[in-house]
Protein backbone atom coordinates (compact mmCIF):
# COMPACT_ATOMS: atom_id res chain seq x y z
CA UNK A 1 0.00 0.00 0.00
CA UNK A 2 1.27 3.20 -1.03
CA UNK A 3 2.54 5.14 2.14
CA UNK A 4 1.72 8.66 2.41
CA UNK A 5 3.91 11.41 4.82
CA UNK A 6 2.61 14.99 5.37
CA UNK A 7 4.80 17.40 6.57
CA UNK A 8 3.98 20.61 9.23
CA UNK A 9 6.21 23.16 7.86
CA UNK A 10 4.65 25.90 10.21
CA UNK A 11 7.66 27.35 11.79
CA UNK A 12 7.31 31.23 10.81
CA UNK A 13 6.29 32.03 14.28
CA UNK A 14 9.12 30.50 16.57
CA UNK A 15 11.21 28.26 14.59
CA UNK A 16 12.40 24.63 14.96
CA UNK A 17 12.26 22.80 18.34
CA UNK A 18 9.41 24.97 19.42
CA UNK A 19 6.91 22.14 20.58
CA UNK A 20 4.80 23.55 23.82
CA UNK A 21 5.10 27.07 23.32
CA UNK A 22 1.47 28.12 22.96
CA UNK A 23 -1.10 28.12 20.09
CA UNK A 24 1.88 28.87 17.32
CA UNK A 25 4.13 25.63 18.20
CA UNK A 26 1.17 23.70 20.15
CA UNK A 27 -1.96 22.92 18.29
CA UNK A 28 -2.65 20.46 15.28
CA UNK A 29 -3.43 21.83 11.71
CA UNK A 30 -6.96 20.40 11.26
CA UNK A 31 -5.84 20.98 7.61
CA UNK A 32 -3.54 17.98 7.84
CA UNK A 33 -5.53 16.27 10.54
CA UNK A 34 -8.47 15.95 8.27
CA UNK A 35 -6.25 15.06 5.52
CA UNK A 36 -5.01 12.02 7.54
CA UNK A 37 -8.75 10.96 8.50
CA UNK A 38 -9.99 11.01 5.01
CA UNK A 39 -6.68 8.53 3.54
CA UNK A 40 -6.53 6.49 7.29
CA UNK A 41 -10.32 5.49 5.98
CA UNK A 42 -9.61 4.66 2.55
CA UNK A 43 -7.15 2.49 3.63
CA UNK A 44 -3.49 4.40 3.25
CA UNK A 45 -1.06 4.40 6.35
CA UNK A 46 -0.35 7.92 7.10
CA UNK A 47 2.59 9.59 9.63
CA UNK A 48 3.50 13.07 10.13
CA UNK A 49 6.83 15.00 10.16
CA UNK A 50 6.32 18.39 12.15
CA UNK A 51 9.28 20.69 12.16
CA UNK A 52 8.37 21.98 15.25
CA UNK A 53 9.31 18.99 16.56
CA UNK A 54 12.23 19.13 14.73
CA UNK A 55 15.82 20.16 15.47
CA UNK A 56 16.68 21.67 12.51
CA UNK A 57 17.04 21.07 8.20
CA UNK A 58 19.34 17.90 8.67
CA UNK A 59 17.20 16.36 11.51
CA UNK A 60 14.77 16.79 9.07
CA UNK A 61 16.72 14.84 6.41
CA UNK A 62 17.41 12.00 8.90
CA UNK A 63 13.74 11.82 9.93
CA UNK A 64 12.16 11.70 6.38
CA UNK A 65 15.13 8.55 5.51
CA UNK A 66 13.99 6.76 7.93
CA UNK A 67 9.98 7.12 6.88
CA UNK A 68 10.65 6.62 3.74
CA UNK A 69 7.39 7.45 1.93
CA UNK A 70 5.93 7.41 -1.59
CA UNK A 71 3.88 10.42 -1.44
CA UNK A 72 4.66 13.74 0.69
CA UNK A 73 2.01 16.16 1.19
CA UNK A 74 2.78 20.00 2.10
CA UNK A 75 0.47 22.43 3.53
CA UNK A 76 1.88 26.13 2.45
CA UNK A 77 0.50 28.98 3.79
CA UNK A 78 2.05 32.49 2.22
CA UNK A 79 4.35 32.82 4.98
CA UNK A 80 5.37 28.68 4.73
CA UNK A 81 6.67 29.39 1.03
CA UNK A 82 10.34 29.26 2.03
CA UNK A 83 9.98 26.05 4.62
CA UNK A 84 8.05 24.37 2.22
CA UNK A 85 10.14 24.65 -0.62
CA UNK A 86 13.46 24.17 1.64
CA UNK A 87 11.51 20.72 2.87
CA UNK A 88 10.61 19.59 -0.54
CA UNK A 89 14.44 20.39 -2.12
CA UNK A 90 15.67 17.39 0.54
CA UNK A 91 12.74 15.13 0.02
CA UNK A 92 13.76 15.22 -3.42
CA UNK A 93 17.66 14.76 -2.72
CA UNK A 94 16.77 11.90 -0.29
CA UNK A 95 14.29 10.32 -2.82
CA UNK A 96 13.76 11.62 -6.21
CA UNK A 97 10.59 9.60 -7.13
CA UNK A 98 9.26 10.54 -4.30
CA UNK A 99 6.06 12.66 -5.04
CA UNK A 100 5.41 16.01 -3.32
CA UNK A 101 2.05 17.90 -3.25
CA UNK A 102 1.13 20.90 -1.92
CA UNK A 103 -1.78 22.11 -0.66
CA UNK A 104 -3.41 25.04 1.13
CA UNK A 105 -4.08 29.00 1.13
CA UNK A 106 -1.14 29.90 -0.67
CA UNK A 107 -0.83 27.27 -3.98
CA UNK A 108 -4.73 28.17 -3.88
CA UNK A 109 -4.21 32.13 -4.13
CA UNK A 110 -0.86 31.79 -6.44
CA UNK A 111 -0.52 28.26 -8.51
CA UNK A 112 1.85 29.30 -10.80
CA UNK A 113 4.88 30.63 -7.98
CA UNK A 114 4.32 27.37 -6.49
CA UNK A 115 4.64 25.28 -9.36
CA UNK A 116 6.90 27.36 -11.08
CA UNK A 117 9.52 25.11 -8.50
CA UNK A 118 9.95 22.10 -11.11
CA UNK A 119 10.22 19.69 -7.43
CA UNK A 120 6.74 20.06 -6.70
CA UNK A 121 5.05 17.40 -8.58
CA UNK A 122 1.26 18.46 -7.80
CA UNK A 123 -0.75 21.43 -6.21
CA UNK A 124 -4.01 21.08 -4.49
CA UNK A 125 -6.18 24.32 -5.13
CA UNK A 126 -8.94 24.59 -1.96
CA UNK A 127 -10.07 21.98 -0.26
CA UNK A 128 -8.46 18.29 -0.04
CA UNK A 129 -10.24 15.66 1.45
CA UNK A 130 -11.35 14.13 -1.65
CA UNK A 131 -9.09 15.35 -4.36
CA UNK A 132 -6.08 14.27 -2.37
CA UNK A 133 -7.07 10.45 -1.21
CA UNK A 134 -8.07 10.43 -4.99
CA UNK A 135 -4.31 11.48 -6.10
CA UNK A 136 -3.30 8.92 -3.78
CA UNK A 137 -5.31 6.47 -5.26
CA UNK A 138 -4.56 7.14 -8.39
CA UNK A 139 -0.94 6.97 -7.73
CA UNK A 140 -1.24 3.68 -6.11
CA UNK A 141 -2.73 2.21 -9.17
CA UNK A 142 -0.25 3.51 -11.15
CA UNK A 143 -2.50 5.81 -13.32
CA UNK A 144 -0.94 9.60 -12.16
CA UNK A 145 -2.73 12.61 -13.59
CA UNK A 146 -1.31 14.63 -16.31
CA UNK A 147 -1.67 17.73 -15.08
CA UNK A 148 0.37 19.25 -12.07
CA UNK A 149 -2.74 21.42 -11.30
CA UNK A 150 -6.03 20.26 -9.20
CA UNK A 151 -8.99 21.75 -8.22
CA UNK A 152 -10.32 20.42 -4.76
CA UNK A 153 -13.76 18.92 -4.25
CA UNK A 154 -15.77 20.65 -1.83
CA UNK A 155 -16.50 17.92 0.66
CA UNK A 156 -19.80 17.59 2.49
CA UNK A 157 -18.47 18.19 6.22
CA UNK A 158 -21.00 15.98 7.87
CA UNK A 159 -19.33 12.94 5.64
CA UNK A 160 -15.66 13.38 6.42
CA UNK A 161 -14.17 11.36 9.61
CA UNK A 162 -13.35 13.78 12.58
CA UNK A 163 -10.11 15.39 12.49
CA UNK A 164 -6.88 12.49 13.16
CA UNK A 165 -5.58 14.15 15.90
CA UNK A 166 -3.78 11.65 17.00
CA UNK A 167 -1.68 12.23 14.04
CA UNK A 168 0.13 15.13 15.86
CA UNK A 169 -0.01 13.68 19.36
CA UNK A 170 1.76 10.15 18.42
CA UNK A 171 4.26 12.38 16.63
CA UNK A 172 4.72 14.80 19.33
CA UNK A 173 5.42 12.34 21.74
CA UNK A 174 8.45 10.79 20.01
CA UNK A 175 10.37 14.86 20.36
CA UNK A 176 9.22 15.04 23.89
CA UNK A 177 5.68 16.62 23.99
CA UNK A 178 4.55 15.44 27.59
CA UNK A 179 1.63 17.33 28.17
CA UNK A 180 -1.90 16.14 29.42
CA UNK A 181 -3.14 17.50 26.69
CA UNK A 182 -4.02 17.21 23.14
CA UNK A 183 -3.30 21.14 22.36
CA UNK A 184 -1.51 23.54 24.53
CA UNK A 185 -4.28 25.62 26.12
CA UNK A 186 -3.32 29.84 25.94
CA UNK A 187 -5.27 31.70 28.22
CA UNK A 188 -5.88 31.22 31.92
CA UNK A 189 -9.71 30.91 31.17
CA UNK A 190 -9.89 27.89 29.55
CA UNK A 191 -7.94 25.01 31.43
CA UNK A 192 -6.23 21.48 30.15
CA UNK A 193 -6.72 19.55 28.48
CA UNK A 194 -7.66 21.99 25.55
CA UNK A 195 -8.66 21.02 22.22
CA UNK A 196 -9.58 23.09 19.08
CA UNK A 197 -12.33 22.00 16.99
CA UNK A 198 -13.97 23.65 12.95
CA UNK A 199 -17.27 23.54 12.52
CA UNK A 200 -17.54 25.16 9.44
CA UNK A 201 -15.77 26.60 6.74
CA UNK A 202 -16.09 30.30 5.11
CA UNK A 203 -17.45 32.97 6.17
CA UNK A 204 -20.16 35.16 4.38
CA UNK A 205 -18.81 38.64 5.16
CA UNK A 206 -16.79 40.89 2.78
CA UNK A 207 -13.62 42.38 4.17
CA UNK A 208 -11.67 43.04 1.89
CA UNK A 209 -8.28 42.01 3.84
CA UNK A 210 -9.82 38.33 3.39
CA UNK A 211 -12.27 37.87 0.26
CA UNK A 212 -12.35 36.53 -2.14
CA UNK A 213 -9.38 34.66 -1.29
CA UNK A 214 -11.68 32.74 1.35
CA UNK A 215 -14.24 32.02 -1.33
CA UNK A 216 -11.49 30.49 -3.66
CA UNK A 217 -10.72 28.15 -0.71
CA UNK A 218 -14.22 27.18 0.92
CA UNK A 219 -17.02 28.36 -1.79
CA UNK A 220 -19.15 31.13 -1.35
CA UNK A 221 -20.61 31.60 2.03
CA UNK A 222 -20.22 29.12 5.21
CA UNK A 223 -20.98 25.66 4.85
CA UNK A 224 -21.05 24.29 8.34
CA UNK A 225 -21.40 21.05 9.69
CA UNK A 226 -24.91 19.94 11.61
CA UNK A 227 -25.21 20.56 15.30
CA UNK A 228 -25.34 16.98 15.66
CA UNK A 229 -22.15 16.05 13.97
CA UNK A 230 -20.15 18.64 16.45
CA UNK A 231 -21.94 17.45 19.20
CA UNK A 232 -20.90 14.19 18.42
CA UNK A 233 -17.24 15.00 18.18
CA UNK A 234 -17.62 16.60 21.32
CA UNK A 235 -18.66 13.70 22.92
CA UNK A 236 -15.71 11.15 21.47
CA UNK A 237 -13.32 13.96 22.31
CA UNK A 238 -15.15 13.81 25.81
CA UNK A 239 -14.70 9.66 25.68
CA UNK A 240 -11.22 10.28 24.83
CA UNK A 241 -9.53 12.44 25.84
CA UNK A 242 -11.49 13.98 28.84
CA UNK A 243 -10.93 17.47 27.97
CA UNK A 244 -11.79 20.08 30.38
CA UNK A 245 -11.69 23.33 27.96
CA UNK A 246 -12.07 23.71 23.80
CA UNK A 247 -11.82 26.51 21.24
CA UNK A 248 -14.10 26.64 17.80
CA UNK A 249 -11.67 27.78 15.14
CA UNK A 250 -14.34 28.82 12.70
CA UNK A 251 -13.23 32.37 11.01
CA UNK A 252 -17.29 33.59 12.84
CA UNK A 253 -18.73 30.92 14.53
CA UNK A 254 -21.84 33.49 15.58
CA UNK A 255 -22.86 34.54 12.04
CA UNK A 256 -25.21 31.64 12.11
CA UNK A 257 -27.81 32.50 14.81
CA UNK A 258 -30.04 29.52 14.29
CA UNK A 259 -27.04 27.28 14.35
CA UNK A 260 -25.71 28.81 17.80
CA UNK A 261 -28.96 28.55 19.83
CA UNK A 262 -29.33 24.79 18.75
CA UNK A 263 -25.86 24.16 19.58
CA UNK A 264 -25.79 25.28 23.28
CA UNK A 265 -28.98 24.05 23.86
CA UNK A 266 -27.88 20.40 23.05
CA UNK A 267 -24.94 21.26 24.52
CA UNK A 268 -26.44 22.07 27.73
CA UNK A 269 -28.29 18.91 26.99
CA UNK A 270 -25.51 16.48 26.49
CA UNK A 271 -24.13 17.40 30.16
CA UNK A 272 -21.30 19.65 28.97
CA UNK A 273 -20.20 21.84 31.42
CA UNK A 274 -16.43 23.23 29.76
CA UNK A 275 -15.85 26.28 28.84
CA UNK A 276 -14.99 27.49 25.65
CA UNK A 277 -13.74 30.51 22.93
CA UNK A 278 -14.96 31.22 19.59
CA UNK A 279 -14.84 34.30 17.19
CA UNK A 280 -17.22 36.76 16.85
CA UNK A 281 -17.96 40.04 15.46
CA UNK A 282 -18.90 43.33 17.35
CA UNK A 283 -21.80 44.07 14.92
CA UNK A 284 -23.17 40.53 15.55
CA UNK A 285 -22.72 40.36 19.30
CA UNK A 286 -24.69 44.51 19.06
CA UNK A 287 -27.78 42.98 17.25
CA UNK A 288 -27.94 39.08 19.44
CA UNK A 289 -27.78 40.24 22.69
CA UNK A 290 -30.20 37.32 23.57
CA UNK A 291 -27.27 34.93 21.91
CA UNK A 292 -24.77 36.01 24.00
CA UNK A 293 -26.56 35.82 26.67
CA UNK A 294 -27.34 32.17 25.94
CA UNK A 295 -23.88 31.12 25.01
CA UNK A 296 -22.62 32.38 28.39
CA UNK A 297 -25.15 30.27 30.18
CA UNK A 298 -23.53 26.93 28.79
CA UNK A 299 -19.96 28.07 28.99
CA UNK A 300 -19.12 30.50 27.00
CA UNK A 301 -15.87 32.21 28.30
CA UNK A 302 -14.55 34.72 26.07
CA UNK A 303 -14.58 36.00 22.39
CA UNK A 304 -11.91 37.08 19.61
CA UNK A 305 -13.43 39.96 18.18
CA UNK A 306 -11.96 41.53 15.25
CA UNK A 307 -12.14 45.26 15.97
CA UNK A 308 -9.62 46.06 13.59
CA UNK A 309 -9.88 49.82 13.34
CA UNK A 310 -11.91 52.67 15.80
CA UNK A 311 -12.64 54.96 12.82
CA UNK A 312 -15.42 54.81 11.04
CA UNK A 313 -13.78 56.04 7.41
CA UNK A 314 -10.99 53.01 7.93
CA UNK A 315 -13.76 50.38 8.98
CA UNK A 316 -15.99 50.82 5.52
CA UNK A 317 -12.81 51.61 3.93
CA UNK A 318 -11.88 47.70 4.66
CA UNK A 319 -15.60 46.45 4.32
CA UNK A 320 -15.60 45.10 8.06
CA UNK A 321 -19.68 45.78 8.24
CA UNK A 322 -19.22 47.53 11.62
CA UNK A 323 -18.50 51.13 13.47
CA UNK A 324 -16.77 52.18 15.99
CA UNK A 325 -19.52 52.50 18.36
CA UNK A 326 -20.81 49.23 17.64
CA UNK A 327 -17.45 48.26 18.31
CA UNK A 328 -17.94 49.64 21.79
CA UNK A 329 -21.03 48.24 22.21
CA UNK A 330 -20.32 45.14 22.09
CA UNK A 331 -17.17 45.15 24.25
CA UNK A 332 -20.10 46.65 27.25
CA UNK A 333 -21.88 43.41 26.20
CA UNK A 334 -19.19 40.74 26.79
CA UNK A 335 -18.67 42.80 30.11
CA UNK A 336 -22.22 42.33 31.44
CA UNK A 337 -22.36 38.56 30.65
CA UNK A 338 -18.33 38.20 32.40
CA UNK A 339 -16.77 37.37 28.83
CA UNK A 340 -13.08 37.62 27.75
CA UNK A 341 -12.30 39.63 25.29
CA UNK A 342 -9.60 38.74 22.81
CA UNK A 343 -9.09 41.96 20.74
CA UNK A 344 -7.64 41.84 17.27
CA UNK A 345 -6.84 45.21 15.68
CA UNK A 346 -4.94 46.43 12.67
CA UNK A 347 -2.50 49.33 12.56
CA UNK A 348 -1.09 50.71 9.24
CA UNK A 349 -3.88 49.90 7.07
CA UNK A 350 -3.65 51.76 3.37
CA UNK A 351 -4.45 54.85 2.96
CA UNK A 352 -4.90 55.44 7.14
CA UNK A 353 -3.48 58.63 8.72
CA UNK A 354 -1.78 59.20 11.90
CA UNK A 355 -4.94 60.63 13.60
CA UNK A 356 -6.82 57.40 12.50
CA UNK A 357 -4.23 55.63 13.98
CA UNK A 358 -5.14 57.20 17.11
CA UNK A 359 -8.50 56.56 16.85
CA UNK A 360 -7.83 52.92 17.55
CA UNK A 361 -5.78 53.38 20.42
CA UNK A 362 -8.22 55.28 21.80
CA UNK A 363 -11.14 52.62 21.46
CA UNK A 364 -9.15 50.05 22.51
CA UNK A 365 -8.44 51.80 25.41
CA UNK A 366 -12.03 52.04 26.27
CA UNK A 367 -12.58 48.54 25.35
CA UNK A 368 -10.00 47.28 27.85
CA UNK A 369 -9.19 43.66 26.88
CA UNK A 370 -8.12 41.23 28.28
CA UNK A 371 -5.68 40.36 25.63
CA UNK A 372 -4.34 42.12 22.96
CA UNK A 373 -3.79 41.09 19.53
CA UNK A 374 -2.45 44.08 17.60
CA UNK A 375 -0.81 43.26 14.26
CA UNK A 376 0.69 45.93 10.79
CA UNK A 377 -1.76 45.28 8.30
CA UNK A 378 -0.19 42.49 6.01
CA UNK A 379 -0.86 42.57 2.07
CA UNK A 380 -1.70 38.65 1.45
CA UNK A 381 -2.48 37.42 -2.02
CA UNK A 382 -5.58 36.86 -3.11
CA UNK A 383 -7.41 39.43 -1.11
CA UNK A 384 -8.51 42.55 -2.88
CA UNK A 385 -7.28 44.74 -0.41
CA UNK A 386 -3.72 43.30 -2.12
CA UNK A 387 -4.72 43.98 -5.36
CA UNK A 388 -5.49 47.31 -4.28
CA UNK A 389 -2.07 47.80 -2.58
CA UNK A 390 -0.15 46.83 -5.94
CA UNK A 391 -2.33 49.11 -8.00
CA UNK A 392 -0.95 51.59 -5.85
CA UNK A 393 2.50 50.44 -5.02
CA UNK A 394 1.88 49.95 -1.82
CA UNK A 395 3.97 46.72 -1.05
CA UNK A 396 7.26 46.47 1.23
CA UNK A 397 6.70 42.46 1.96
CA UNK A 398 9.76 41.29 -0.15
CA UNK A 399 10.23 38.11 1.22
CA UNK A 400 7.64 35.35 2.45
CA UNK A 401 8.42 35.61 5.79
CA UNK A 402 7.49 38.96 6.14
CA UNK A 403 3.77 37.64 5.47
CA UNK A 404 3.76 36.67 9.40
CA UNK A 405 1.57 38.97 11.17
CA UNK A 406 3.85 40.42 13.76
CA UNK A 407 4.04 43.92 14.15
CA UNK A 408 7.68 44.42 14.29
CA UNK A 409 7.68 45.63 10.25
CA UNK A 410 6.66 48.18 7.84
CA UNK A 411 4.53 46.29 5.44
CA UNK A 412 3.61 48.64 2.78
CA UNK A 413 4.42 52.23 2.40
CA UNK A 414 2.48 54.92 3.88
CA UNK A 415 2.97 55.75 8.12
CA UNK A 416 6.24 55.45 9.33
CA UNK A 417 7.62 52.60 11.40
CA UNK A 418 8.31 54.47 14.43
CA UNK A 419 5.23 56.12 14.76
CA UNK A 420 4.12 52.39 14.38
CA UNK A 421 5.69 50.77 17.26
CA UNK A 422 4.83 53.54 19.37
CA UNK A 423 1.12 53.24 18.63
CA UNK A 424 1.42 49.41 18.99
CA UNK A 425 2.87 49.78 22.41
CA UNK A 426 0.43 52.88 23.48
CA UNK A 427 -2.59 50.65 22.03
CA UNK A 428 -1.80 48.26 25.11
CA UNK A 429 -1.51 50.77 28.03
CA UNK A 430 -4.08 50.15 29.94
CA UNK A 431 -6.09 53.90 31.17
CA UNK A 432 -5.67 54.38 35.33
CA UNK A 433 -9.32 53.18 35.63
CA UNK A 434 -9.41 50.35 34.11
CA UNK A 435 -6.05 49.48 35.92
CA UNK A 436 -7.34 49.85 39.15
CA UNK A 437 -11.09 48.20 38.10
CA UNK A 438 -8.50 45.04 37.40
CA UNK A 439 -6.93 45.30 40.52
CA UNK A 440 -9.65 45.68 42.64
CA UNK A 441 -11.47 42.51 40.59
CA UNK A 442 -8.36 40.24 40.99
CA UNK A 443 -8.07 41.12 44.89
CA UNK A 444 -11.55 40.53 45.65
CA UNK A 445 -11.54 37.16 43.63
CA UNK A 446 -8.61 36.23 45.63
CA UNK A 447 -9.92 36.25 48.23
CA UNK A 448 -13.64 36.12 47.76
CA UNK A 449 -13.33 32.38 45.76
CA UNK A 450 -15.41 29.49 47.79
CA UNK A 451 -13.28 27.36 45.92
CA UNK A 452 -9.78 28.52 47.35
CA UNK A 453 -11.01 28.15 50.65
CA UNK A 454 -12.72 24.28 50.25
CA UNK A 455 -8.83 24.02 48.89
CA UNK A 456 -6.78 25.06 51.78
CA UNK A 457 -9.48 23.35 54.09
CA UNK A 458 -8.81 19.70 52.30
CA UNK A 459 -5.07 20.44 52.54
CA UNK A 460 -5.52 21.28 56.50
CA UNK A 461 -7.28 17.97 56.45
CA UNK A 462 -4.85 16.05 54.71
CA UNK A 463 -1.83 17.10 56.93
CA UNK A 464 -3.60 16.38 59.95
CA UNK A 465 -4.34 12.74 58.58
CA UNK A 466 -1.16 12.50 57.84
CA UNK A 467 0.05 13.31 61.41
CA UNK A 468 -2.46 11.42 63.69
CA UNK A 469 -1.30 7.60 64.13
CA UNK A 470 -3.94 5.54 62.43
CA UNK A 471 -5.35 3.11 65.63
CA UNK A 472 -4.12 -0.35 65.22
CA UNK A 473 -6.64 -3.09 64.52
CA UNK A 474 -8.47 -5.02 66.98
CA UNK A 475 -8.25 -8.57 67.34
CA UNK A 476 -10.41 -10.93 68.60
CA UNK A 477 -8.82 -13.04 71.64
Amino acid sequence: MTKVTLVYAGIAGKGFNSLKQGMDSGWISHGLASLSASLKAAGFTVDLIDLRALRGWEHFREVFEQRDPDVVGLTMMSVDFNPVMEAISIIKEVKPEAITVVGGPHPTAEPDEVLANPLVDYIVQAEGEITFTNLVRSIHNGTRPQTRRLIGIHPDLDKLPFADRDLFLEEWRKWGYDLDSPEVPFVEELPAPFVTIIAGRGCRYKCNFCKPMEDFLFGKGTRRRSVDNVIAELKMLRDKYNFASFMFHDDCLTEDREWVMEFCEKYRAEGFTQPFFCQSRADIIYHHEDMVALMASVGLKGYFIGFESGNNRVLNFIRKGTTREKNLAAAKICRKYGLTIWANYMLGLPTETEEEVLDTISMIKEIDPDYYSPSFYTPHPGSDLFKYGEIHNLHLVMDHDSYRRNPTEAKIKGLDLEFLMWARDESQKRLFKNRVRRAVRKAWNKYTDPHKYVRKARRVYSSLRERVPSRPELTRA
